[in-house]
C-alpha cells in the first residue's frame, strides 16, 4: 500500500506551525480524517445522522475529547470484563463515546444501541485506514522527521505555494 506523507516548512512560524509546536499539523490531519470517518459512516449506517461537514467536524472534535479523557477511565474500569470478551467489550467503550459525542454535537444524532456500536465499529476502521494513508511525518524516528525513504511512499513537500 502506498504512503502519502505531507510535509511543510513555514518559515515565519518557529517550529513549523503558528503554535511552535511541530505536532500541530499531525492533530489537524488526524482530526481531519476522524470527521472524514464521521461522514462516511452517516452515508454507511441508517441511523447515524450528520447535517453537515460542521457537524462532522465538531463530532469529531468531541470524540477525540471524550476518548482521551473518559475512554481511558473507562478501560481500566472495565478491564476485567475486556479480558474475559478478549477486547471485544473495547467496541462497547467505543460506542458508548459515539453516544455521548451524538449528545454533546446538535446536528449529529445516533439512535439505537446496535447503531451505535456498528457506527463505532465502521468510524474505528474508516479512521484506521486513512490514518495508515496519511502519515504524520512530524512524529520523531531514528532516521529523522520523515523517516527513511521507501519505495512504497511518496515524499511531497511545500516549497512556496506549491507542492513539490
Amino acid at each position: 500500500m502506498r504512503r502519502i506523507r505531507f510535509e511543510s516548512h513555514h518559515s515565519r512560524f518557529p517550529g513549523g506551525s503558528p503554535s511552535g509546536s511541530p505536532w500541530y499539523g499531525g492533530i489537524l490531519a488526524r482530526w481531519l480524517v476522524l470527521a472524514a470517518s464521521v461522514m462516511l459512516a452517516a452515508y454507511l449506517i441508517d441511523g447515524i445522522h450528520v447535517s453537515g461537514f460542521f457537524s462532522a467536524i465538531f463530532a469529531a472534535a468531541a470524540i477525540g475529547v471524550l476518548n482521551l479523557f473518559f475512554r481511558p477511565v473507562l478501560l481500566i474500569l472495565t478491564l476485567p470484563i475486556n479480558i474475559l470478551t478478549l477486547g471485544l467489550f473495547t467496541f462497547i467503550i467505543n460506542a458508548l463515546m459515539l453516544k455521548m459525542a451524538s449528545g454533546l454535537i446538535p446536528g449529529f444524532s445516533v439512535t439505537g444501541f446496535w447503531t451505535t456500536v456498528f457506527g463505532a465499529i465502521v468510524i474505528s476502521a474508516i479512521n484506521w485506514l486513512l490514518n495508515t494513508i496519511v502519515k504524520d511525518t512530524r512524529r520523531p524516528t531514528p532516521q529523522g522527521p520523515a523517516g527513511p525513504p521507501d519505495e512504497d511512499s511518496i515524499d511531497m513537500r511545500k516549497k512556496g505555494g506549491r507542492w513539490e
